[in-house]
């Protein structure tokens, strides 16, 4: 059997991404992510209990890939390789690499760096060689078998669009990107090579399928830079504490706030743990240098201690960045406003959240919550002031068009969003079933 694909996770759902692709007797696995809803809810139900997660616990509650679906292919496994480092994509790595020992874990820098903090925090060891391989270069995993990172951009640094070389064809793995051409951190996605790509010949193309009912484009994220910028012009914030919000990852938008920051002569600190990780991260990589500009506190003495230094100088000397943009109940901003933290923000303030909310239920409700006690002490809220990192139809469109690719199949969603791509591959001359592929979790597709 020449080329098989076995879409193991994110095709049923959005989450706990994973694909296999095996050709002849040689397996790569791309991604290895965690379902965020489910892996979050069931790891604070279990806060207190002080229990090490395992894989069968996790993958009980549909929180990690399913990996006996490639049961027959493992000793056949020769790489994991992540296109990016949000924890959709690598959250799941810590807790199934072991079942692939021999396999190398080949990533960017970046991402290469978060898992290797990841491990370290919860100090988890695994087997697995870990492999840095800049974006835009190609590892030659075996005699039959390369990789090449081509550079995309998306909501974090370092991601890239991986192609799987194989003596039957080119697979292109594109979960998770935009077309942004005014990027605020980075260069622009490397179209030269995605476009040298498709003349050499695409068997199959994997497309994130999140925004595919959208159209238009992705707007750039100097968009989103512009909208914080605008929103501070336009707001009275002269005597007023300002705390701004974001993925911890989107290390562009980070540079955006410090950059307003500066502007507005205030001294810029940054609260929560996964703030000091993403951006260590950056800086250990030499992407960012933010630390000249901000303190980073993570613990909660160091927290209250600088907190309370704040309150005494007055909050309208600071720019303040934290966790919490989801509403999430443990992060800094949710104990800000509940008085867990000794913080004081108050009538007038103003308190940015410069992100979207995740569509789930349990996101949905947290971020109302928060939002509700905010407005009980008539702090004055801002959403959306947001850019999203992926492609919207259009972007999808010029991909397809870009590469030229044999075959698609959605990817990143479950069929209810999925069949929106479906419906532009149509549209665009592709046969449904044919060179089109709904594919669902567990799923098995042979190109000959």
């Amino acid at each position: 059997m020449p080329l098989e694909i076995c879409t193991i996770g994110g095709f049923s759902e959005c989450g706990r991404n994973c694909t296999a692709i095996k050709s002849d007797d040689e397996v790569v696995i791309l991604d290895l992510g965690l379902n965020m809803e489910n892996y979050v809810q069931y790891t604070q139900a279990h806060y207190d209990d002080f229990v090490k997660f395992d894989y069968q616990d996790l993958l009980s509650v549909n929180a990690v890939p399913n990996m006996s679906l490639i049961n027959d292919w493992k000793d056949k496994v020769k790489a994991i390789v992540p296109s990016h480092g949000h924890l959709d994509h690598i959250g799941a790595i810590p807790f199934i690499a072991d079942q692939f020992p021999n396999a190398p874990i080949i990533s960017t820098p970046y991402t290469n760096e978060i898992l290797t903090s990841i491990l370290r925090d919860e100090r988890i060891r695994i087997p697995n060689k870990l492999i840095r391989q800049n974006p835009n270069s190609k590892y030659k995993l075996s005699k039959n078998i390369t990789i090449e990172f081509v550079y995309v951009t998306h909501s974090i640094p370092q991601a890239v669009i991986i192609v799987v070389h194989t003596p039957y064809g080119k697979v292109v793995y594109a979960n998770d990107f935009k077309f942004d051409l005014n990027p605020t951190l980075g260069q622009k996605p490397n179209f030269n090579r995605l476009k040298e790509i498709s003349n050499e010949g695409v068997k199959v193309l994997l497309c994130e399928s999140l925004y595919a009912r959208y159209h238009g484009k992705c707007p750039s994220e100097s968009i989103a830079r512009q909208m914080l910028r605008d929103l501070i012009r336009s707001s009275d914030c002269n005597g007023k504490a300002i705390v701004m919000t974001t993925f911890a990852s989107q290390i562009a938008r980070i540079k955006s706030m410090i950059e307003i920051g500066k502007k507005l002569d205030r001294r810029i600190v940054a609260f929560g743990r996964s703030l000091e990780k993403y951006i260590k991260a950056a800086e250990n990589v030499q992407i960012v240098n933010f630390t000249k500009d901000l303190n980073i506190y993570k613990k909660r003495k160091d927290l209250e201690k600088v907190m309370r230094r704040i309150n005494k100088e007055g909050a309208d000397k600071y720019l303040i960045i934290c966790t919490g943009h989801q509403g999430e109940e443990r992060a800094v901003l949710s104990r800000i406003v509940g008085n867990e933290l000794p913080l004081q923000i108050k009538q007038g303030d103003m308190v940015i959240f410069s992100c979207s909310v995740i569509p789930v239920e349990l996101n949905l409700e947290r971020r109302k919550n928060l939002e509700n006690r905010m407005k009980k002490k008539g702090i004055r809220i801002f959403t959306d002031v947001h850019s999203s990192g992926h492609g919207h139809r259009e972007d999808y469109r010029e991909l397809i068009e870009m590469l030229k690719p044999e075959h698609i199949i959605p990817s990143h969603c479950g069929p209810e969003m999925s069949h929106h791509l479906i419906e532009l591959a149509l549209e665009m001359g592709y046969k449904d079933k044919e060179t089109v592929h709904m594919m669902e979790n567990g799923k098995r597709l042979l190109l000959k």
